[in-house]
């Protein structure tokens, strides 16, 4: 599998959105509020990304 289904987008207490490879997430990815430290590294902030807080 490859592709945007194998990415889960993740918005943090702040708000951040984060998309990160699926498969590098730990346990159940809906719901998700928070990322690990270990798991951020793997993650691309969505924000950086496009470079607003909203789009």
């Amino acid at each position: 599998m490859g592709g945007y289904e194998s990415l889960a987008w993740i918005r943090d207490k702040k708000g951040k959105e984060y998309v990160c490879p699926i498969d590098a997430l730990k346990g159940d990815t809906s719901d998700r509020i928070e990322l690990s430290n270990e798991e951020r590294e793997v993650c691309m902030d969505v924000n950086l990304l496009i470079g607003t807080e909203r789009w």
